[in-house]
């Protein structure tokens, strides 16, 4: 049975599959609408993602994307490990600010599911990290925002310090949260 936890913003999720194995390896029931619902989550996942990382340290986000096309995302590593972030960026929330961070293995088999409203990045902890995610959202560039991985109001450890971190361009120039837009979801 597939273990579903809220972690400390309770709409953030930390979903473990139980693994069925034997002498030949293991069996994992990765996704199951049923498990999700009985969970509270109603995403309809219309496109599935996946993206390699040669290099430990290298961080993607803090992403999301607004109304009218905003995505939630149910994250698990294929290969390697990565420290997975969700930030509420939601105006009005009473969580409006605060983050979560699971560490996501191939080894466990964790996931995250990240709502819609929240910033999503990670930062790989080995080499040749291999990430699958599904979004609920199909990708649309012109609704695309995002957060500063180190904002120093978010106060979120990373892990690994800034002059080590391997960025996009795009990310190294995202706004600190305190000067973004309010977003719509």
């Amino acid at each position: 049975m597939t273990t579903i936890v809220p972690l400390a913003l309770p709409e953030v999720l930390l979903i473990t599959p139980k693994r069925h194995g034997d002498a030949r390896g293991w069996f994992a029931e990765t996704w199951s609408r049923k498990a999700l619902a009985e969970a509270g989550v109603d995403a309809d996942f219309v496109q599935d993602n996946q993206a390699f990382n040669a290099r430990r340290g290298t961080v993607r986000g803090l992403h999301f994307q607004q109304a009218p096309h905003p995505q939630a995302k149910l994250v698990r590593v294929l290969k390697g490990a990565i420290l997975d972030v969700a930030v509420d960026v939601r105006a009005g929330s009473p969580t409006f600010g605060r983050w979560v961070a699971a560490e996501l293995t191939a080894e466990g088999g964790e996931q995250l599911f990240v709502p819609r409203g929240f910033a999503h990045g990670y930062v790989t902890r080995v080499d040749d990290t291999e990430l699958f995610y599904k979004v609920d959202g199909q990708y649309a560039p012109q609704t695309e925002g995002g957060v500063l991985w180190n904002d120093p109001d978010l106060g979120v450890d990373w892990g690994v310090s800034a002059e080590e971190a391997i960025l996009s361009d795009k990310d190294r120039v995202l706004p600190r949260l305190k000067d973004m837009p309010p977003a719509a979801f």
